[in-house]
């Protein structure tokens, strides 16, 4: 899948079911992880047990739905959808269901009490997706064209 077809098809959708903060700085933020993570093409990590766009492994699931502040919106939207929250299910969920993807990701940026990092700050986006994401092999050196593809397409 193409950036623009991501945006058009999966977040920009997404982010519009959700009564969440969807600042543009939010979809930038999401937009790069979720390229950067599956190359905006992968619902199921290759070689890995990861699962949705933003490549969530079930320990992240399990975090999330214990998360006192996280866990009980999560699980509402879930309910929404007609998905039991239940982490196996969820997380499989995560691959085929893209508002709920959205959200649980959304939702792990919300986490961090930190701002998002403002459109175009390259070096702080990418310190807010390794804090967040944790990612096994981050792969730092992909992040400024896929950063740079996310701003553009966003934007």
């Amino acid at each position: 899948m193409t950036p623009q077809n991501f945006f058009d098809l999966v977040l920009a959708p997404s982010a519009s079911t959700l009564p969440l903060d969807n600042s543009l700085e939010s979809r930038v933020m999401l937009m790069a992880i979720a390229g950067q993570e599956s190359a905006w093409t992968d619902r199921i990590q290759i070689g890995g047990p990861a699962r949705g766009y933003w490549q969530f492994d079930m320990t992240a699931i399990l975090d999330l739905l214990a998360d006192p502040s996280l866990g009980p919106g999560l699980q509402a939207s879930c309910a929404v959808w007609d998905i039991p929250s239940d982490p196996t299910t969820l997380y499989q969920a995560l691959a085929w269901h893209d508002p709920i993807a959205y959200e649980a990701a959304r939702r792990l940026l919300l986490a961090d009490p930190a701002p998002l990092p403002a459109v175009g700050d390259e070096t702080g986006a990418l310190a807010c997706y390794l804090k967040n994401w944790n990612p096994g092999d981050p792969k730092p050196a992909t992040w400024p064209a896929i950063y740079a593809q996310a701003v553009a397409v966003v934007k």
